[in-house]
């Protein structure tokens, strides 16, 4: 059991609880004693193709070249994979072989197939590959369940949470000890009460965590109301907060500076420990579609204001070097 003491808001009062989780320090991620964790997803077919032999490893070369732009390195870079997709495979691998800690997302399958068995092969062969990996690996299996699109294979928050731990427990019975479990639903679903019946429990969390972007109906949304359910609601958890996705609209134009900045005081809470930014256009629906698109690359204005963000002493807890810019 790892425990960081909870900060204090301007008045000195107690403002969150005393963060717990039940990773081992040293052997999976742990929250920062003061401050925040900062990554990227950075999207490669946003960036152009990444070559095998890219500096840094296969699928780094995006990596790379976002944290040119950022003035910085990353604390965490995330990456994505089917049910069925082999992993780590080589980016993860080069991910966790760097000073980087890897956040491997992992989309789900039919809950109600997972706790019958039928696949525990499957997570058997996974965990251990990831025993293997031999570095600490944040682990969000089943990003956003409380989404209505999903529950064809989610079917209920009581079948979501008996999936969850059945794959927890095939990973203690193959004594995985690297792995920070992250419990990700969407900030929108705390807001309609949907979220919260799928928390699995604090026994079964390291990380409380939630996607949070401003919505496509909305011509401007500054995040802190969004994740303002969220946060209300992991107050009442001993857990360190990670917000796993978030990313400014393209369709803001010159305000998307004004959001990156609004957004940095936002998550200077005492709470969050982590925070990963999503410099993606790949949930554009198509190509005109504005309020989709996240990355923020060839956007001079944004790049400034995301790499003043990333290098608010807050969210370079490890104090990394900082280049000039």
């Amino acid at each position: 059991m790892t425990a960081v003491a909870a900060g204090c808001d301007s008045s000195g009062a107690v403002t969150t609880p005393k963060i717990s989780t039940t990773a081992r320090a040293g052997v999976a991620p742990t929250p920062p004693g003061k401050g925040a964790y900062f990554g990227a997803w950075v999207s490669p077919a946003d960036q152009g193709a990444d070559a095998d032999d890219a500096p840094g490893g296969p699928g780094m070369a995006a990596v790379t070249g976002f944290e040119r732009g950022l003035g910085r390195s990353l604390d965490i870079v995330q990456t994505f994979h089917g049910w069925k997709s082999q992993f780590p495979d080589k980016t993860d691998t080069a991910v966790a072989r760097s000073s980087r800690y890897l956040l491997l997302t992992w989309s789900g399958t039919d809950t109600r197939e997972i706790v019958r068995g039928e696949h525990d092969a499957l997570i058997r062969e996974r965990a251990r590959a990831v025993k293997a990996l031999g570095k600490p690996v944040f682990l969000r299996w089943q990003r956003d369940m409380d989404k209505e699109s999903l529950q064809t294979k989610v079917h209920s928050a009581g079948d979501y949470v008996a999936a969850w731990k059945h794959i927890r427990t095939l990973f203690a019975q193959e004594k995985v000890a690297n792995v920070a479990w992250v419990w990700c639903p969407t900030a929108g679903g705390f807001a309609s009460g949907a979220a919260e019946p799928f928390y699995p429990g604090d026994d079964q969390v390291d990380w409380i965590c939630a996607d949070v972007y401003p919505g496509v109906d909305y011509e401007y949304r500054d995040l802190s109301e969004p994740i303002r359910g969220f946060l209300e609601w992991a107050g009442g958890r001993p857990k360190p907060i990670m917000v796993a996705e978030f990313g400014v609209p393209r369709s803001y134009g010159e305000r998307r500076a004004e959001w990156l900045r609004k957004a940095a005081q936002t998550l200077q809470h005492p709470q969050v420990k982590a925070v990963v930014y999503f410099n993606s256009n790949e949930n554009a629906t198509d190509p005109r579609d504005e309020r989709r698109k996240y990355s923020v690359t060839g956007d001079r204005p944004a790049v400034s204001a995301l790499r003043e963000f990333a290098t608010v002493p807050y969210f370079n807890p490890r104090n990394l070097p900082v280049s000039g810019g």
